[in-house]
């Protein structure tokens, strides 16, 4: 592993750039999959997180690797671990993007890990985003995607960590296919785990479909911003501990931490265990701002 693993690092320092626009069809059809009864309208600014849906991988059908991704080797490293998710994110805000304007997003690979895991070898990718528009900065973003090795045995649910049993603010979200495909749809998301029952069963040893990683931090997001609609986000980290599936609710919760800007979130499933781990910082403490 270790030559391949030296391979690999040869991407560390590989740049790409791209520009889209933050089209308002695409915002509306995010606020709809997120359930908000009204839709942002040009001018103004994307929520926190909706940027996930710019910049998908492309690729032509015949492009697409077995499991419904791009096939590998070109801006990312060609892994041959054949699990592929999306382990968490680190985010710096300084502006929201606007909808209708045009963004620039400048994505560099800075780093290859293996490690070893309850379900083996891991390989993780960490690549840094930069989004800028004709007036600056408006946001940076570290992003960590884990490889695994294919599923040994029957998926075991965990049964650790435990959630916090404390909060103040807290949704319960019910998945369904129709959610996890209309965020596919929403950022042109081929990875089969979110749509197709018998490939996450059969071929990754998942019990039902897979909540993406990206959608249940949009929604810990979502919520904080229903909790304190006045509120601006500075920062935003989220860790993905255990996946959640389309066979049971989850709730996403939230607790400011007191004497800070600081809030707690996550995501817990029915049995109470911990599922997504975030932590959002307000430019101002959490008590200022008019809660609902």
């Amino acid at each position: 592993m270790a030559a391949e693993l030296n391979h690999l690092r040869a991407w560390i320092g590989r740049t790409r750039t791209e520009r889209e626009l933050v089209s308002p069809r695409l915002a509306s059809q995010l606020a709809a999959t997120l359930d908000h009864e009204s839709f942002p309208e040009e001018g103004a600014a994307l929520p926190p997180l909706w940027h996930w849906a710019l910049f998908p991988s492309i690729a032509a059908q015949a492009q697409l690797g077995a499991d419904g991704h791009p096939q590998r080797g070109g801006f990312l490293p060609p892994v041959t671990l054949p699990r592929r998710m999306w382990a968490g994110s680190k985010l710096q805000f300084e502006r929201p993007l606007t909808i209708g304007s045009v963004v620039t997003r400048t994505s560099h690979i800075v780093d290859v890990a293996e490690k070893e895991g309850r379900s083996g070898k891991l390989v993780f990718i960490r690549i840094r985003h930069q989004l800028e528009d004709d007036d600056g900065p408006l946001l940076s973003e570290e992003q960590d995607v884990v490889y695994k090795e294919a599923a040994a045995s029957a998926y075991q649910h965990a049964t650790s960590p435990l959630a916090p049993d404390r909060f103040t603010w807290s949704r319960t979200i019910t998945p369904d296919p129709t959610l996890l495909f209309r965020y596919s749809a929403d950022t042109f998301n081929g990875h089969r785990i979110h749509y197709d029952r018998t490939y996450a069963r059969e071929r990754e040893g998942y019990p039902a479909l897979v909540v993406h990683g990206p959608l249940i931090a949009t929604l810990l997001l979502d919520l904080l911003q229903r909790s304190l609609p006045d509120a601006t986000i500075a920062s935003f980290s989220f860790k993905a501990v255990n996946p959640l599936f389309d066979d049971a609710a989850f709730h996403v919760r939230a607790e400011p931490v007191a004497n800070s800007n600081d809030i707690k979130l996550w995501a817990v499933n029915t049995a109470g265990v911990l599922c997504v781990d975030a932590n959002a910082t307000l430019s101002a403490p959490a008590a200022s701002h008019k809660a609902k």
